[in-house]
Formats: C-alpha cells, structure tokens, sequence
C-alpha cells in the first residue's frame, strides 16, 4: 500500500500532547491525520471528511466520548472502526463502548505497538469486510441478491 493509499484517521483527544503524539506516530507509519480537540472539533472534521478510522477519547471537556459514539451511532455520521482511548477507563466503560459500536478499547498509556496493531486490525477488518460484499453484490446473479442490489441504487438515487 503506497502512502497514497494509506487511510485517513481522525484522532480526537482533549489533551494536545496526546494528540499530537499520536499524530507524529500515524504520519511517521504514512496515515493522513487530522485531530480534533473535543466532541465540537469532531463533528467539525466529520463534516468536513469522513475518515477510515475514529480513535476517539472518552474523557473530554464538553462530549464525552461515549456521548459522541452513540450520537455517531443513532445518526449513521460514520462508517468506520471506531477504537476508544483512556487512561481513566473501566471494563464497564469498555463494555459499553463495545456495546454501542466501538470496534475496541486501548488504556491509556498505549504503548506504540498496542496502538499500531489495533489499527491496523480494525483497517484490515474493515477493507476485508467491504470489499466481499462489494464483491458479493456487484457480481451475483442470485435473485434475491439482484431485487436487493435494486433496491440499494433505488434508495441511494432517491436521496
């Protein structure tokens, strides 16, 4: 994969030597990057670009982390791995996050390797996943397969 083809990740944590960290890592491994400060810069970025993947603290100033995913959730905002970060988390926190759609949950401090594989999973999972079923709609010949792949160009046409 060329750095061209490196995925987009939006990284939205309150505190700026996190973010920035972070940020510096993803760029050094070739990912586009974008940061966001709180829950408002978030929504700001999604409105910009939808990203290939969230890493998404819980603790923040304004949203907190599991506010934003669940809003994300119940409004279809994303379409992407979403992985939860923080250094106050709990298994409850995890299990919820996980509940509502999150793909996982790194504790903070994330050691370099946690964080790269993570992502790198969720990337892998999530191309893997889109292109059989791409692959399944576009070229299967099943009736039912056809109607629904109609149904699909109908609905996306008509919004």
């Amino acid at each position: 994969m060329s750095t061209l083809d490196k995925p987009y990740i939006l990284v939205v944590d309150d505190e700026p030597a996190i973010r920035e960290l972070i940020q510096d890592i993803l760029q050094d491994e070739g990912y586009h990057v974008t940061t966001a400060a709180d829950g408002s810069a978030a929504r700001a970025c999604l409105a910009l670009r939808l990203p290939q993947l969230v890493l998404l603290d819980i603790w923040m100033p304004d949203c907190d982390g599991i506010t934003l995913l669940k809003e994300w959730a119940e409004t279809n905002k994303i379409n992407c791995p979403v992985i939860m970060m923080s250094g106050h988390g709990t298994i409850d926190t995890a299990i919820e996050a996980t509940k509502i759609g999150a793909y996982d949950f790194l504790e903070k401090p994330i050691s370099l390797q946690k964080l790269l594989n993570t992502i790198n999973s969720a990337l892998k999972k999530e191309i893997h996943v889109t292109r059989i079923d791409q692959n399944f709609l576009n070229t299967s010949q099943l009736n039912w397969i056809v109607q629904l792949r109609q149904k699909l160009i109908n609905l996306k046409t008509s919004n």
